[in-house]
């Protein structure tokens, strides 16, 4: 048996070491488009600002760890441009001259089913074919460019893999000025690695906060207060980045935004990603609403084609309703669950909180569940509470300023948080995480025991404050 896996993220990568995990004879081959593997796309923004001394930090592993650790085949630089579902079948291209043994049911004398190395492509790549018994696709996203004018200039860049990250870096040792385009957490943590690499930096978002999908517009501001006055990053609210100025060489020497010229030597591009379905599409997978359709077995609509990570449409916790949740912890639960199924080892995934976390100099910001803005949307009346408290005792020095914002149903069940804070945001976020899958109510969170010494906390917890605060409104109301 032969899984065949599209893609070496987390996703993909977890996918195939919980095969092996379970199944000690799956043949298991991993394509993927890039050069290195098993690393963290989400560490770029810190080895840009030489937070992390150096790229080859976040590479884990590498090809050769797979093959000889897990027998796990890992096929780089190459690319997959067809599935044929029908005969179990895919096509990829690919700079080297390789074979991959087949199975027993197809042999070197097939030659419609085996590699052959004299088959190239228009680029002289070989062109070649695999079997399989499971397809999994975890192609992720693609990064999403506005067709503006100037886009495909030099000195305009997004960051999705560790190449980008490398380029942005030595791209950035001679520039002055920088804009980044979008104000979510990628943009936050670029604009804050470029000015830290002493660049002057402009933030443009068309929304009218930052970080717009993880926080309500009053933690915002928090956010936004320390980039303008502690950071000096100049942040541009609902407007849109319009046009990209290039010089007589096609290099970036300036942009357009609300009729404004502002110099810059370069852009980066922190405007989102979109699901990476044409594989997929190719193969005969439904694609959804917003990307490939799948079960909670990770399951396409054709039984043994799977697909996880960024490339899938996944359900809401709250809503019920079908959404994307385009992050690494995601990706790798659904790579287990994959996995486990294939494996023979019954597993499902379930809905997600969409639960996120960063870090900007010297803040920490995180949210889970459903924001109040998102409730209203969905017409949910909810109750907030809040607080703002330190994360120490307020005579252990160094303790730092932490806010709280807790959303709850009229049940008074938390549905959803929020935190701005110096330190200790990651924890209490997945606390909160899993309040919400549990139902506690405010009454619960204010009654909870939290654990106390000075040099790590207060001996009232903040998130104890904040849900008293919510608790206190409902008596009131």
């Amino acid at each position: 048996m032969r899984t065949v896996i599209i893609g070496s993220g987390a996703g993909g990568l977890t996918t195939a070491s919980t095969i092996r995990k379970y199944n000690k004879d799956m043949e298991i081959f991993v394509i993927t488009r890039e050069k290195y593997i098993a690393y963290s796309p989400c560490a770029l923004p810190y080895v840009i600002a030489n937070e992390i001394p150096s790229f080859e930090d976040i590479i884990m592993h590498t090809p050769e760890d797979y093959k000889k650790n897990k027998n796990i085949n890992i096929i780089t630089e190459s690319n997959v441009i067809d599935i044929d579902s029908n005969n179990n079948e895919i096509t990829y291209c690919s700079n080297k001259s390789m074979n991959p043994k087949d199975d027993k049911d197809n042999n070197n004398d097939n030659e419609d089913n085996n590699n052959k190395e004299n088959n190239k492509d228009t680029d002289n790549n070989f062109k070649m074919t695999l079997n399989y018994d499971y397809l999994v696709i975890a192609t992720g996203g693609l990064p999403f460019i506005p067709p503006i004018e100037g886009r495909d200039l030099e000195g305009v860049f997004a960051l999705k893999t560790i190449e980008d990250g490398m380029r942005i870096k030595k791209y950035a040792e001679n520039s002055k000025n920088a804009i980044v385009a979008g104000a979510g957490a990628i943009g936050l943590e670029m604009a804050y690695a470029l000015k830290k690499l002493g660049l002057q930096v402009t933030i443009v978002e068309m929304a009218p906060q930052v970080l717009p999908r993880a926080l309500d517009i009053d933690m915002a501001k928090k956010v936004m207060n320390y980039l303008t006055e502690d950071l000096g990053i100049k942040v541009l609210l609902e407007k849109p980045l319009g046009k990209i100025l290039g010089d007589e060489n096609n290099r970036v020497k300036g942009a357009i935004i609300d009729d404004e010229i502002y110099n810059c030597d370069m852009v980066i591009m922190a405007t989102g990603t979109r699901p990476n379905v044409e594989l997929a599409r190719k193969a005969g997978c439904e694609i959804g609403r917003f990307a490939i359709k799948v079960n909670s077995k990770m399951q396409t609509t054709i039984p043994n084609i799977y697909a996880v990570g960024d490339c899938v449409e996944t359900r809401d916790y709250i809503t019920k309703q079908i959404t994307l949740s385009p992050f690494g912890t995601t990706a790798l639960r659904q790579g287990k669950v994959a996995g486990k199924n294939i494996a023979g080892v019954p597993a499902e995934f379930n809905p997600v909180l969409n639960a996120m976390v960063s870090k900007i100099g010297d803040i920490e910001v995180g949210g889970t569940g459903m924001s109040e803005l998102r409730a209203h949307q969905n017409r949910l009346e909810v109750v907030v509470g809040k607080s703002k408290a330190f994360t120490r005792a307020r005579y252990y020095p160094g303790g730092k300023n932490i806010y709280i914002k807790l959303i709850f149903d009229m049940n008074k069940t938390i549905i959803g948080c929020q935190i701005v804070g110096g330190e200790r945001v990651s924890e209490r976020i997945d606390a909160m995480s899993l309040g919400i899958l549990k139902n506690i109510t405010c009454e619960d969170l204010s009654n909870m025991e939290f654990c106390y010494a000075p040099p790590v906390s207060m001996v009232v917890d903040p998130i104890a404050l904040a849900a008293e605060d919510a608790y206190d409104k409902f008596n009131r109301l």
